[in-house]
């Protein structure tokens, strides 16, 4: 079987990304990245996703973007906003996260001589981020193909965003159909241990008009409260 990377964070767009290229026939190794965001309970779903749809292996590797901060994901003095998505690029925005992502995803395809790689980005249902955009994806991959001794070697890379171009209803439609179990994802920004979800941040609201739309159960747990 062919080789593939495949980004993982434990949200509900990379498990139905992991899905697809299992479907497609590859034999697919999952990678999270622990970049010390708010919470550890999207890795730890992750690692559920991973096992339950047949990833071969599963790694997590640490780079510590809090060191940085900038992002509500990676500064606990910014507060991830509550009050509805809004125009304009938010505060969740993590500064080069996808470009590191892949840049890691990159680094693992060369070692494991593959020359795919996933990512569940996608610009339609989003929250205004600047690297899940089709423009980005062509470029970091036009850049893996110019940077990498696989690629100079006449083995070119493809970086694969099977959602891009999706809604949220479509890709929980599309994931239903592959199997995937919803129910062991966490898309929340601001989780708690548990891995309950707060229902109020934009990931939270996306994830819920998602299956409001495509007419499907939401099996997200969430905070007693709400």
């Amino acid at each position: 079987m062919t080789k593939a990377v495949v980004l993982l964070s434990g949200g509900l767009d990379s498990a139905t990304t992991l899905a697809i290229a299992r479907d497609r026939g590859y034999e697919c190794y999952a990678l999270s990245i622990d970049y010390a965001q708010r919470h550890g309970a999207e890795l730890v779903a992750a690692e559920r996703v991973a096992r339950s749809t047949g990833a071969c292996e599963h790694r997590i590797v640490r780079v510590d973007l809090a060191a940085f901060g900038g992002s509500a994901l990676t500064d606990a003095s910014i507060a991830v906003p509550t009050e509805g998505i809004k125009a304009g690029i938010p505060v969740t925005y993590v500064p080069a996260r996808n470009t590191i992502m892949l840049s890691l995803a990159l680094a693992w395809a060369e070692v494991l001589g593959s020359y795919d790689i996933f990512i569940g980005v996608n610009a339609v249902d989003y929250s205004g981020y600047p690297d899940c955009r089709p423009e980005y994806i062509a470029a970091f991959e036009q850049m893996a193909n110019l940077a990498t001794k696989a690629a100079i070697e006449g083995n070119r890379l493809s970086i694969h965003a099977p959602l891009i171009s999706l809604s949220k209803a479509e890709i929980i439609r599309q994931g239903i159909l592959l199997g995937v179990d919803y129910g062991l994802t966490v898309s929340c920004y601001q989780a708690d241990a548990a891995g309950l979800a707060c229902g109020v941040c934009d990931s939270c609201r996306l994830r819920r008009a998602g299956f409001t739309a495509a007419e499907v159960p939401d099996p997200t747990r969430y905070r007693a409260s709400l």
